[in-house]
């Protein structure tokens, strides 16, 4: 295992916030799926580190489970416009310092950045995030999680039920 810390876990260090580091093979294929399979957890627990762009230029950070997909209309009322879309690879790299596949969910976000983490997560034990290195996962409770990115918890995978 590496013995050089990453930035995701130094901010984690300085907040006091206990987190596991395991690696695996950087030949694993891209995809929570493979990483979920590498490391041996379950795939809704590796999570998903999405910047979503709204038509106000606003970039957000979405968090969810490796097997599920924000549901459009949640997603569009969480962030507040009926127009959005996923940033592009530039503007991820340029927004966050990193490259899609990697995404740290804390450390590189300016004050007023908003982190959304799907409520799903929330019930995991454990969840895996992306320690900025293919390779490297960060395993954290949802809690601390919630903490260190100062997360918004907010339904984005589950239809609310019709009554």
């Amino acid at each position: 295992m590496p013995t050089d810390k990453l930035p995701a876990h130094l901010f984690l260090e300085e907040l006091g916030i206990s987190y596991k580091r395991l690696t695996f093979p950087p030949s694993t294929e891209k995809g929570a799926a493979n990483v979920s399979v590498a490391l041996g957890y379950r795939e809704d627990q590796m999570v998903k580190t999405l910047i979503f762009e709204a038509h106000t230029g606003e970039r957000v950070l979405v968090m969810v489970g490796g097997s599920r997909n924000a549901i459009s209309g949640l997603l569009k009322k969480a962030i507040g416009s009926r127009n959005i879309r996923m940033a592009p690879l530039d503007a991820v790299k340029e927004t966050t310092g990193y490259a899609v596949g990697s995404v740290p969910p804390f450390h590189w976000q300016p004050d007023g950045f908003r982190s959304l983490i799907d409520e799903a997560l929330m019930r995991e034990d454990v969840l895996g995030v992306g320690a900025g290195v293919w390779g490297e996962e960060i395993i954290i409770t949802p809690a601390d999680l919630q903490r260190a990115c100062s997360g918004i918890v907010v339904n984005l995978t589950e239809r609310p039920e019709q009554t």
